[in-house]
Protein backbone atom coordinates (compact mmCIF):
# COMPACT_ATOMS: atom_id res chain seq x y z
CA UNK A 1 0.00 0.00 0.00
CA UNK A 2 1.16 3.37 -0.79
CA UNK A 3 0.27 6.70 -0.21
CA UNK A 4 -1.42 8.82 -3.02
CA UNK A 5 -2.05 12.76 -3.05
CA UNK A 6 -4.90 14.25 -4.13
CA UNK A 7 -7.40 16.65 -5.25
CA UNK A 8 -10.36 15.22 -6.89
CA UNK A 9 -11.85 18.47 -8.25
CA UNK A 10 -10.24 20.87 -10.42
CA UNK A 11 -11.69 23.17 -13.50
CA UNK A 12 -9.83 23.55 -16.63
CA UNK A 13 -10.43 26.72 -18.69
CA UNK A 14 -13.47 25.27 -20.40
CA UNK A 15 -15.45 25.87 -16.99
CA UNK A 16 -16.88 29.43 -16.89
CA UNK A 17 -15.08 30.96 -13.95
CA UNK A 18 -12.25 29.63 -14.64
CA UNK A 19 -8.75 31.43 -15.78
CA UNK A 20 -7.60 30.81 -19.12
CA UNK A 21 -4.02 29.60 -17.50
CA UNK A 22 -6.08 26.49 -16.56
CA UNK A 23 -4.93 24.23 -19.10
CA UNK A 24 -4.66 20.70 -18.66
CA UNK A 25 -1.01 20.66 -19.08
CA UNK A 26 -0.77 24.00 -17.00
CA UNK A 27 -3.11 21.68 -14.23
CA UNK A 28 -1.13 19.10 -14.40
CA UNK A 29 2.26 20.59 -13.71
CA UNK A 30 1.21 22.92 -10.62
CA UNK A 31 -0.42 19.57 -8.96
CA UNK A 32 3.11 18.05 -9.81
CA UNK A 33 4.45 20.97 -8.25
CA UNK A 34 1.72 20.96 -5.17
CA UNK A 35 3.39 17.55 -5.38
CA UNK A 36 0.20 15.74 -5.66
CA UNK A 37 -0.29 12.52 -7.58
CA UNK A 38 -4.04 11.74 -8.58
CA UNK A 39 -5.78 14.33 -10.00
CA UNK A 40 -9.77 14.63 -11.73
CA UNK A 41 -10.90 17.20 -13.96
CA UNK A 42 -14.20 18.12 -13.08
CA UNK A 43 -15.57 20.83 -15.31
CA UNK A 44 -19.11 22.23 -15.11
CA UNK A 45 -21.51 20.06 -16.89
CA UNK A 46 -18.97 18.82 -19.70
CA UNK A 47 -15.91 15.94 -19.74
CA UNK A 48 -14.81 17.56 -23.24
CA UNK A 49 -11.37 18.64 -21.72
CA UNK A 50 -10.85 15.04 -20.44
CA UNK A 51 -9.21 13.38 -23.34
CA UNK A 52 -6.50 16.58 -23.18
CA UNK A 53 -6.41 16.28 -19.47
CA UNK A 54 -5.56 12.42 -19.83
CA UNK A 55 -2.56 13.03 -22.34
CA UNK A 56 -1.11 16.10 -19.91
CA UNK A 57 -1.43 13.45 -16.48
CA UNK A 58 0.12 11.15 -18.70
CA UNK A 59 2.79 13.49 -19.76
CA UNK A 60 3.57 14.71 -15.84
CA UNK A 61 3.40 11.10 -14.50
CA UNK A 62 0.09 11.38 -12.50
CA UNK A 63 -2.96 9.52 -12.72
CA UNK A 64 -5.60 11.56 -14.34
CA UNK A 65 -9.10 10.72 -13.86
CA UNK A 66 -12.17 12.07 -15.66
CA UNK A 67 -15.00 13.53 -14.24
CA UNK A 68 -17.33 16.66 -14.16
CA UNK A 69 -19.40 18.68 -11.67
CA UNK A 70 -22.85 18.15 -12.57
CA UNK A 71 -25.49 21.22 -11.39
CA UNK A 72 -28.68 19.50 -10.39
CA UNK A 73 -32.53 21.08 -11.22
CA UNK A 74 -32.11 22.18 -7.36
CA UNK A 75 -29.05 24.21 -7.95
CA UNK A 76 -26.87 21.41 -5.70
CA UNK A 77 -22.83 20.71 -7.30
CA UNK A 78 -22.34 16.69 -7.80
CA UNK A 79 -19.04 15.22 -7.97
CA UNK A 80 -19.42 12.99 -11.34
CA UNK A 81 -16.00 9.82 -11.53
CA UNK A 82 -15.46 7.59 -14.26
CA UNK A 83 -12.44 5.11 -13.92
CA UNK A 84 -12.61 4.77 -17.94
CA UNK A 85 -12.15 7.87 -19.79
CA UNK A 86 -14.72 6.51 -22.38
CA UNK A 87 -17.47 5.86 -20.17
CA UNK A 88 -16.73 9.81 -19.49
CA UNK A 89 -17.40 10.69 -22.82
CA UNK A 90 -20.43 9.07 -23.34
CA UNK A 91 -21.59 10.48 -20.05
CA UNK A 92 -20.68 13.69 -21.40
CA UNK A 93 -22.92 13.22 -24.55
CA UNK A 94 -25.68 12.28 -23.03
CA UNK A 95 -25.23 14.80 -20.24
CA UNK A 96 -25.88 17.58 -23.27
CA UNK A 97 -29.34 16.29 -23.66
CA UNK A 98 -30.02 17.75 -20.20
CA UNK A 99 -28.58 20.54 -20.14
CA UNK A 100 -31.15 23.84 -20.52
CA UNK A 101 -28.88 25.80 -23.05
CA UNK A 102 -28.40 29.28 -22.49
CA UNK A 103 -25.74 31.40 -24.83
CA UNK A 104 -22.48 32.21 -22.64
CA UNK A 105 -22.02 35.72 -22.11
CA UNK A 106 -17.94 35.70 -22.22
CA UNK A 107 -17.61 39.13 -21.37
CA UNK A 108 -19.31 38.46 -17.84
CA UNK A 109 -18.52 34.67 -17.53
CA UNK A 110 -15.15 34.15 -20.05
CA UNK A 111 -14.19 32.13 -22.88
CA UNK A 112 -14.78 28.27 -22.09
CA UNK A 113 -12.19 27.00 -24.34
CA UNK A 114 -11.61 23.13 -25.52
CA UNK A 115 -8.13 21.79 -25.72
CA UNK A 116 -5.85 19.52 -26.96
CA UNK A 117 -3.22 17.72 -25.43
CA UNK A 118 -0.38 20.29 -26.39
CA UNK A 119 -2.79 22.88 -24.63
CA UNK A 120 -4.08 24.17 -28.49
CA UNK A 121 -7.49 25.44 -29.07
CA UNK A 122 -9.77 23.00 -30.81
CA UNK A 123 -12.99 24.57 -29.95
CA UNK A 124 -15.50 26.79 -27.61
CA UNK A 125 -18.36 26.04 -25.43
CA UNK A 126 -21.03 28.15 -26.94
CA UNK A 127 -23.62 27.99 -24.10
CA UNK A 128 -22.96 28.32 -20.43
CA UNK A 129 -22.23 25.41 -18.59
CA UNK A 130 -22.75 26.17 -15.51
CA UNK A 131 -26.37 26.50 -15.06
CA UNK A 132 -28.78 23.82 -13.76
CA UNK A 133 -29.75 20.92 -15.68
CA UNK A 134 -32.95 18.84 -15.31
CA UNK A 135 -31.84 16.01 -13.87
CA UNK A 136 -32.65 16.61 -9.72
CA UNK A 137 -30.35 15.33 -7.18
CA UNK A 138 -32.43 12.51 -6.92
CA UNK A 139 -31.62 11.32 -10.21
CA UNK A 140 -28.27 11.46 -10.54
CA UNK A 141 -26.55 8.35 -8.99
CA UNK A 142 -29.15 6.17 -11.14
CA UNK A 143 -27.67 8.62 -14.23
CA UNK A 144 -24.53 8.25 -13.62
CA UNK A 145 -23.85 4.46 -12.41
CA UNK A 146 -25.55 3.82 -15.83
CA UNK A 147 -22.06 4.97 -17.28
CA UNK A 148 -20.26 2.74 -14.37
CA UNK A 149 -19.22 6.59 -12.69
CA UNK A 150 -19.98 7.04 -9.09
CA UNK A 151 -21.00 11.01 -7.69
CA UNK A 152 -21.32 12.44 -4.24
CA UNK A 153 -22.00 16.19 -3.17
CA UNK A 154 -19.49 18.52 -3.71
CA UNK A 155 -18.30 20.76 -1.30
CA UNK A 156 -20.85 20.33 1.51
CA UNK A 157 -19.66 22.93 3.79
CA UNK A 158 -19.95 26.11 1.33
CA UNK A 159 -23.15 27.99 0.98
CA UNK A 160 -22.89 28.63 -3.03
CA UNK A 161 -24.54 25.09 -4.44
CA UNK A 162 -24.25 22.99 -1.63
CA UNK A 163 -26.25 20.15 -0.93
CA UNK A 164 -27.40 21.55 2.62
CA UNK A 165 -27.07 25.14 2.01
CA UNK A 166 -29.63 24.47 -0.94
CA UNK A 167 -32.07 22.12 1.15
CA UNK A 168 -31.46 23.00 4.55
CA UNK A 169 -30.61 19.54 5.30
CA UNK A 170 -28.26 16.55 4.41
CA UNK A 171 -31.36 14.49 2.55
CA UNK A 172 -31.58 10.59 3.80
CA UNK A 173 -32.07 9.67 -0.01
CA UNK A 174 -30.60 9.33 -2.38
CA UNK A 175 -28.09 8.18 -0.92
CA UNK A 176 -24.04 9.02 -0.92
CA UNK A 177 -21.50 6.86 0.74
CA UNK A 178 -19.28 10.10 0.21
CA UNK A 179 -19.60 13.64 0.55
CA UNK A 180 -16.92 16.31 -0.14
CA UNK A 181 -15.10 19.22 2.06
CA UNK A 182 -13.93 22.24 0.98
CA UNK A 183 -11.91 22.66 3.94
CA UNK A 184 -10.92 19.74 6.01
CA UNK A 185 -10.94 21.84 9.19
CA UNK A 186 -14.86 22.30 8.97
CA UNK A 187 -15.39 17.96 8.52
CA UNK A 188 -15.81 17.67 11.99
CA UNK A 189 -18.76 19.98 12.52
CA UNK A 190 -20.51 18.98 9.58
CA UNK A 191 -20.33 15.24 10.16
CA UNK A 192 -21.62 16.44 14.10
CA UNK A 193 -24.05 18.63 12.72
CA UNK A 194 -26.06 17.07 10.25
CA UNK A 195 -25.10 13.39 11.74
CA UNK A 196 -22.96 12.24 8.53
CA UNK A 197 -20.96 9.60 10.44
CA UNK A 198 -21.65 6.93 7.65
CA UNK A 199 -20.10 8.96 5.38
CA UNK A 200 -16.69 9.14 4.39
CA UNK A 201 -15.12 12.21 3.18
CA UNK A 202 -13.42 13.24 0.67
CA UNK A 203 -11.53 17.00 1.03
CA UNK A 204 -10.52 18.59 -2.54
CA UNK A 205 -9.92 22.26 -3.98
CA UNK A 206 -12.41 23.08 -6.47
CA UNK A 207 -9.46 25.09 -7.96
CA UNK A 208 -10.97 27.38 -10.70
CA UNK A 209 -6.84 28.98 -10.85
CA UNK A 210 -3.81 27.82 -10.64
CA UNK A 211 -2.89 29.46 -7.47
CA UNK A 212 -6.05 27.98 -5.71
CA UNK A 213 -4.30 24.04 -6.03
CA UNK A 214 -3.12 23.27 -2.73
CA UNK A 215 -0.25 21.30 -1.77
CA UNK A 216 0.07 17.79 -0.84
CA UNK A 217 -2.29 16.86 2.62
CA UNK A 218 -5.20 14.27 1.40
CA UNK A 219 -4.32 11.18 0.41
CA UNK A 220 -5.68 7.55 -0.88
CA UNK A 221 -4.15 4.61 0.41
CA UNK A 222 -3.43 2.73 -2.76
CA UNK A 223 -2.47 -1.50 -3.64
CA UNK A 224 -0.47 -0.16 -6.90
CA UNK A 225 1.54 -3.58 -7.47
CA UNK A 226 2.35 -4.26 -10.17
CA UNK A 227 2.19 -0.65 -11.22
CA UNK A 228 0.63 0.74 -13.55
CA UNK A 229 -1.64 3.76 -13.90
CA UNK A 230 -4.75 1.71 -15.08
CA UNK A 231 -4.13 -0.46 -11.54
CA UNK A 232 -3.81 2.37 -9.82
CA UNK A 233 -7.22 3.87 -10.98
CA UNK A 234 -8.88 0.63 -10.77
CA UNK A 235 -7.82 0.59 -7.04
CA UNK A 236 -8.75 4.71 -6.44
CA UNK A 237 -12.53 3.47 -7.28
CA UNK A 238 -12.46 0.19 -5.33
CA UNK A 239 -12.05 2.41 -2.40
CA UNK A 240 -14.61 4.75 -4.07
CA UNK A 241 -17.02 2.42 -4.23
CA UNK A 242 -16.81 1.92 -0.13
CA UNK A 243 -14.05 -0.83 -0.48
CA UNK A 244 -11.85 0.45 1.72
CA UNK A 245 -11.12 3.44 4.00
CA UNK A 246 -10.49 7.71 2.84
CA UNK A 247 -7.12 8.89 4.79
Amino acid sequence: MNRYYYDMHLHSCLSPCADNDNTPNNIAGMATICGLNIIALTDHNTCKNCPAFFEACKRYGLIGVAGCELTTSEDIHVICLFEELEDAMAFDADLQGHRVLIKNRIDIFGDQLILDGEDNLIGTEDNFLSNATDLSVEDVPEYVSRFNGICYPAHIDRQSNGIIAVLGTFPETPHFDIVEINRREKAEEYIRDYHLEDKRVVVSSDAHYLTDMRDKENYFELDDEPYSAAKVRKELFKLLKNEGTLT
